[in-house]
């Protein structure tokens, strides 16, 4: 009779425990792996950097087109800029312009 009162208090401290591990481990594993865990995180970090590279660039490329449309402006044409513009829209090449044809991949 005391054996079984020492087995079954030695089983339900082992269930406890056991059951406190596993709750652990399923709010560790759910803080690692998780839509906002730290596997997420490093993702995100990841596509932050990505997507900061991208705008750098978009910006740079703006802000040449701002300067191509600034030349183009009535108030300050730039006569160059103008002659290559209709060139290019045109298809017009003046008899003594040198071709160069280029294959496109």
């Amino acid at each position: 009779m005391v054996t079984r009162r020492r087995l079954r208090s030695f089983l339900t401290a082992l269930g406890l425990y056991i059951g406190a591990a596993l709750l652990i481990s399923y709010f560790w594993l759910n803080a690692y792996t998780g839509n906002n865990g730290l596997v997420a995180r490093q993702g995100l970090d990841h596509q932050i950097a990505e997507l900061t590279v991208e705008v750098s660039t978009l910006k740079a490329e703006r802000t040449a087109w701002e300067r191509r449309v600034a030349l183009l402006k009535s108030d300050s044409l730039d006569p160059d800029m103008l002659d290559e513009r209709a060139r290019a829209l045109l298809d017009y090449v003046d008899p003594n312009d040198l071709v160069l044809q280029l294959r496109r991949p």
